[in-house]
């Protein structure tokens, strides 16, 4: 019995984050048109948008090969895959084991991977540019993640997440500087790797801008679904991040009751309206930068990534 209660405690999140992503876009869309006294999308919006692209035709260009194909299925299964070990309402599920931050940072460099080679193989220049430029901003990107990866594994003594959020539960954590610099690292990371304002913008298809919509400017029908769902997932996956390391309240403890699990899925669900919220905040608050200084903008994740790293060495108190 603890086996399939646990198991189905383990799928009941893959399947949370599967269904609450698409709704954490269509409140982020509902709320920047709010702050801008608009109407807005419907907040299921994104839901029929995916069944609307499933129910089409899938349209693939005669010099694509079978990566082009494919491609959107991998990509769509890894990040599924992160989303899914992030500890979202509980901690120490089935699969905690392999809830590690390294991994979590590999699946995504695949995805990111097989995602630039499929906006390169069809051979339009739109999809060679997104995919250059994608490819340029994550020489920069997966270092800083990297640099937050060591400092939090420095501080908590592991990369397992539950642990993570288990130490950063605890008196020990105390107020560090190093945990404050990986947290605003991260944030920008996070913009970044969604290509959110100020980055991208991921409500226009501007040609000379644009670096996920240049990618995947060729795909139509399911294809374009699984793309869709799995840059909704990755938002997610960033969100969920955030809020396990670094605001771990009302995670469900190790073989907690059903209140416990209850009241974790409730704070789950408020941690990424909160998040939600102060996204579409800011971006209504901010422009979109030029494309040659978002290495500037990504580098200086970079940095307060490396310093965060390099405080910890220094002294175990910062």
């Amino acid at each position: 019995m603890g086996l399939i209660r646990d198991l189905s405690i383990q799928i009941s999140q893959m399947l949370a984050v599967l269904l609450l992503a698409p709704l954490l876009t269509g409140f982020i869309r509902k709320a920047k048109a709010r702050l801008l006294r608009r109407q807005g999308p419907r907040l299921l919006q994104p839901y029929f948008d995916l069944v609307k692209l499933v129910r089409k035709e899938a349209v693939v260009a005669q010099s694509a090969s079978w990566l082009f194909r494919v491609a959107p299925y991998i990509i769509f299964a890894t990040t599924w895959v992160a989303a899914s070990l992030v500890p979202t309402f509980a901690t120490g599920l089935l699969f905690n084991w392999s809830a590690d931050l390294i991994a979590i940072t590999a699946l995504l460099g695949s995805a990111r991977f097989f995602l630039a080679l499929a906006g390169m193989d069809v051979g339009t220049s739109f999809g060679g540019l997104g995919s250059s430029r994608e490819m340029m901003f994550a020489t920069l990107a997966e270092p800083a993640l990297i640099m937050i990866v060591f400092t939090l594994a420095l501080i908590a003594r592991s990369t397992q997440l539950s642990t993570v959020a288990g130490f950063m539960l605890s008196p020990a954590v105390g107020l560090r500087v190093s945990l404050a610099l990986a947290l605003i690292a991260l944030v920008i990371v996070a913009i970044a790797e969604n290509a959110r304002i100020p980055v991208d913008n991921p409500s226009t298809h501007l040609e000379l801008t644009m670096v996920h919509e240049a990618m995947v400017l060729e795909y139509s029908g399911r294809h374009l679904a699984m793309i869709e769902l799995s840059s909704q997932l990755k938002l997610l996956l960033y969100i969920s991040l955030i809020a396990c390391v670094f605001v771990p309240w009302g995670l469900a403890p190790v073989a907690a009751g059903f209140s416990a699990h209850a009241i974790g899925a409730a704070a789950y669900v408020g941690k990424l309206a909160g998040a939600g919220f102060l996204l579409a905040l800011f971006e209504t608050t901010v422009a979109k930068m030029r494309v040659f200084r978002v290495p500037d903008f990504i580098g200086v994740a970079l940095m307060l990534a490396l310093l965060a790293t390099l405080l910890r060495f220094m002294s175990r108190g910062l």
